[in-house]
């Protein structure tokens, strides 16, 4: 083979290898990103939540209440039932919350 030959068959390739480049972009578009409906944030959700419940007629209320799970609340509801049964008036309150009770079922 002469030098013009492989001169030639040199521009042949990278012709065809250009053209291979082209015709595979060409085939192939890139894919683009499907567009994704943002999701709204914790702070949107709350809000509109809120917006529905007074369009209700209804009003938040927030209350901080003892954390009946803690020892120390189980510590002190035992200490102070423990003084209540002790008290002289026992008897008396006992038989208070028993008046005040409904236990009779109809």
């Amino acid at each position: 083979m002469g030098a013009a030959m492989k001169a030639k068959n040199s521009k042949v390739r990278a012709a065809r290898a250009k053209t291979t480049r082209v015709r595979k972009s060409a085939a192939k578009p890139k894919a683009q990103p499907a567009k994704r409906a943002r999701t709204k944030s914790s702070r949107d959700k709350v809000s509109a939540f809120r917006k529905r419940q007074r369009a209700k007629g209804l009003r938040l209320v927030q209350m901080w209440l003892p954390d009946t799970r803690t020892p120390e609340f189980a510590a002190e509801a035992r200490r102070q039932s423990l003084l209540a049964n002790n008290s002289p008036f026992a008897a008396e309150d006992q038989a208070w919350v028993d008046s005040m009770s409904d236990w009779k079922l109809p």
